[in-house]
């Protein structure tokens, strides 16, 4: 296989930054894109030159020449997509979270397992060049035994209204960047065993858009004295703040994935791949030099393609995803409850992760 040629369902903002790393790649190429909104996918693959347009992504399914489907949809719809997917034989890379309850990744797992195809799961995080190099730093021993990663991701709220919904997302920010957070120290470690998970979360800022939380924190202890600090935020005023920190034995290193690698910009109008993201971007920000590679989404996709053409393993999985959203869950949980919960961990049966906060 020369190239593998991708199907993207989903036309918003994260589509936008997919379709962008992926035109970066000779070894992929967009060949077909899905909306069902009407004339949206049109215009989409008229502005990024890709050949084929549909309302229906079943459509999409349908093509033969489609290796690859990449998965930018709401949160509620990632489960039927992927298995349709799958049932078509394609590959699937899933944006983050991999979906909602443990039932349905479940069902995601399964129905790739049983089509032979890869369920990939999206964190871009694992592949951003500083977050690689911090890794590196701890495999190499530079900073002793790591026995903390702290992370965070904060901003003043999503792009598109469907994050606002916990009915169609699942939850609020925990849900929506702690899945960064969580996943990213878990590599960092090695991706060990969960000992409990410990939460606290509320609605500070945005009562009047979202019943889901805009600020949260989360810890994680993990086997062998190891903790992870996740702390995420809708409620954060002046831009974004994406960072970790690491701590060891016999040091430390701190990676800040915006400052350093941006221009200090004022815009009236704000700016932006999409235009949803044009409003959190007026006044002052920090504006990302090469954003797209700074964030590690070419070097994902194009890890990704290699997996589909078989030179390489998937560094990120459907199995990681339904353990990250294990995580989620217990955390929702530990702030409902006011408790920790510890592992081995069963989460009660809900619709959505933010059902086990706000009953």
């Amino acid at each position: 296989m020369d190239r593998v040629n991708v199907g993207l369902i989903g036309t918003g903002f994260i589509a936008d930054i997919h379709a962008a790393a992926l035109a970066m790649l000779p070894e992929a190429k967009v060949v077909a894109v899905a909306s069902p909104t009407p004339g949206k996918a049109n215009k989409f693959a008229e502005k990024r030159g890709i050949p084929k347009s549909f309302e229906d992504y079943r459509d999409l399914l349908a093509l033969k020449e489609i290796d690859l489907v990449n998965l930018c949809v709401p949160n509620y719809l990632h489960c039927q997509v992927a298995v349709d997917a799958a049932k078509a034989g394609k590959h699937v890379v899933c944006e983050k979270p991999l979906c909602r309850t443990l039932d349905e990744a479940d069902r995601m797992i399964a129905a790739c397992r049983e089509a032979g195809v890869l369920l990939m799961y999206a964190e871009e995080l694992c592949f951003a060049p500083k977050y690689v190099r911090a890794k590196q730093l701890v495999d190499e021993k530079a900073i002793g035994r790591a026995f903390l990663v702290k992370q965070s991701e904060e901003h003043y709220g999503p792009h598109e209204p469907w994050f606002w919904d916990v009915t169609k997302s699942g939850g609020g920010v925990l849900l929506d960047m702690g899945c960064h957070s969580i996943e990213y120290a878990r590599w960092v470690f090695g991706k060990p065993a969960v000992k409990s998970v410990t939460a606290t979360m509320g609605t500070y800022v945005h009562k009047a858009k979202t019943r889901g939380e805009d600020h949260s924190l989360c810890i994680v202890e993990y086997e062998g004295d190891r903790l992870a600090l996740a702390e995420n935020s809708w409620a954060k005023e002046g831009g974004v703040d994406d960072r970790c920190e690491i701590y060891g034995s016999a040091g430390f290193t701190r990676a800040d994935l915006l400052r350093g690698s941006s221009l200090l910009t004022y815009s009236r109008q704000g700016y932006g791949y999409a235009v949803e993201k044009a409003a959190t971007t007026a006044g002052y920000t920090f504006t990302m030099f090469e954003e797209v590679w700074n964030y590690g989404f070419p070097q994902e996709m194009l890890h990704f393609c290699r997996c589909v053409r078989g030179e390489e393993k998937p560094l990120e999985t459907g199995e990681d995803g339904c353990e990250v959203l294990k995580i989620i869950l217990a955390g929702y949980h530990s702030a409902g409850t006011g408790r920790r919960i510890d592992w081995p961990y069963t989460p009660p049966s809900v619709e959505k992760p933010i059902d086990l906060w706000r009953k």
